[in-house]
């Protein structure tokens, strides 16, 4: 007897999810909601289509291909419903045709080559990974001529740093978890530029934008109504995801471990980050560090956060005045990597040597120093030496060494950007600059002050065991350490 494979959602988020009408559906809930399963397994309902295909993106390849990811995870159901694998191309042909591909779009210019496209099915697999332009430029690559009407689907994480969190807001509580009432709740929008007109019906929404889909209505005699897309959020639970409890019950124990801040984001689903009187960069003015573009140039530098063949990152950013506009990571490094790199960011902007600082702490300390180092007469940026005189005068307190004064001066600069470049850069392969940086921020914390002590941080192994899962703070290091040409531009002496 022929066996029978059935493959169905779960009740909750995932039937949900699968059954919207909406022409964009945004999945964005707790870890291990069953997200990932939702996306793959729609656009099979299709594939009997012979003109149908479908692309699921993802920021890197190295992504799609990891241990349980995507594809892995397309080879537990793609070869049930009758499909042939191309591992090189990574695309999956069905008998009528029919085709889903795996892509990837590490970098803002790779969107481009997708120009021309007619792709009726759209998946972003992470949708926080990428940026609010790559997301509507598809959006505009998302047609059929298959008789199947266009589709989008997404997935994330919650991130309350991302242009997705603005996307979904509706949907979410003062709170930061997903509204009950709302979960699947349709609404209407057309977008002008960057204007968002929002309406809880095509009717409403097409008269609220009849100044600028009227002309073009008329001009292309086509229905105003098709210049209306339809969306919804869904945010998942992984107590409705039974199968994966009853395979891998550890998993909740996984979750459970993590900081107070990311249990609340992987665990429940929260879209807010708490806030902590101790944290030395405040989640708003943080959040306002990447739409800043306002911010003037300034000093050039160059900060290097040196990690040779270590599981730390070597991290180089370059500075104009307060706006961090460019990055360069690599995983591990010898000391020719790390030289040269640093050589090439100064080439490519122009930043002399003296406008160099790196960590001299460890096995940084080779870089520069004197006329006859790698980078010579860079600066050192020693931790633990002393505080610098402060050239604002009225600012008498005294700090533990360097480290914790550039981090406390650093936090209290309201005026700062980070590009878009910098910020939709891949830390890794799970996460942005972006979602990096708000990672590591919440490990930045003042130390509690007894008596007269001076002002300092916690330690390096409580930010990294208690917030940071035994990492360093990378990349925020590297933005503190700019700091130091603040301290140091007139030449002042170290307080004694």
């Amino acid at each position: 007897m022929e066996e029978i494979n059935i493959i169905r959602p779960q009740p909750g988020y995932q039937m949900l999810a699968l059954s919207s009408p909406a022409d964009i559906v945004i999945g964005g809930g707790a870890a291990g909601s069953g997200k990932t399963f939702c996306l793959l397994i729609d656009p099979l309902r299709d594939v009997k289509n012979k003109d149908f295909n479908g692309v699921i993106f993802r920021r890197l390849t190295t992504q799609i291909k990891a241990a349980g990811g995507l594809w892995d995870e397309s080879n537990k159901l793609y070869n049930l419903a009758g499909g042939v694998s191309n591992s090189t191309d990574l695309f999956w042909k069905f008998e009528s045709g029919a085709k889903i591909k795996f892509s990837h779009l590490e970098h803002e210019k790779n969107v481009i080559s997708w120009q021309g496209a007619q792709i009726p099915f759209i998946g972003f697999d992470e949708l926080t990974h990428f940026s609010k332009s790559t997301f509507f430029y598809l959006l505009s690559r998302n047609r059929s001529v298959s008789g199947v009407k266009p589709y989008i689907r997404a997935t994330c994480n919650p991130d309350p740093d991302s242009w997705v969190y603005e996307l979904i807001s509706w949907w979410i509580d003062d709170e930061g978890y997903p509204i009950k009432a709302r979960q699947g709740v349709i609404r209407y929008f057309v977008k002008d530029g960057e204007n968002m007109i929002w309406a809880d019906s095509v009717v409403e929404c097409i008269k609220k934008a009849w100044y600028f889909i009227g002309p073009l209505s008329e001009r292309a005699n086509v229905d105003p109504k098709h210049f209306v897309k339809s969306i919804t959020f869904i945010g998942g639970s992984i107590y409705e995801n039974k199968k994966l409890l009853d395979v891998n019950p550890d998993y909740l124990a996984n979750l459970a471990a993590q900081d107070e801040n990311s249990r609340k984001q992987l665990m429940d689903g929260n879209w807010k980050a708490a806030i902590n009187p101790s944290d030395v960069y405040d989640y708003a003015m943080f959040r306002d560090y990447f739409t800043n573009d306002f911010v003037k140039p300034g000093t050039k530098c160059i900060t290097v956060d040196v990690a040779m063949m270590g599981s730390n990152k070597l991290v180089i950013s370059y500075f104009d005045g307060n706006r961090w506009e460019d990055i360069k990571i690599i995983d591990k490094s010898s000391g020719k990597d790390v030289t040269d790199t640093i050589k090439l960011m100064q080439t490519r902007h122009s930043v002399p040597n003296s406008k160099v600082t790196y960590d001299a702490n460890g096995v940084g300390a080779f870089i520069g120093g004197s006329e006859n180092s790698f980078i010579p007469n860079s600066v050192p940026f020693d931790n633990n030496s002393k505080a610098l005189k402060n050239p604002n005068k009225g600012d008498k307190r005294n700090f533990k060494n360097l480290k914790a004064q550039c981090y406390y001066l650093d936090g209290e600069i309201i005026e700062q950007y980070i590009s878009e470049r910098v910020a939709m850069t891949m830390y890794d392969d799970k996460m942005t600059v972006r979602q990096r940086l708000e990672f590591e921020r919440k490990a930045i914390k003042k130390k509690k002050k007894i008596d007269e002590e001076p002002e300092g941080l916690i330690s390096k192994d409580e930010m990294k065991q208690k917030y940071l899962s035994g990492d360093s703070p990378d990349l925020l290091d590297g933005l503190m350490m700019k700091r130091i040409f603040d301290l140091k531009k007139i030449g002042l002496p170290v307080i004694g």
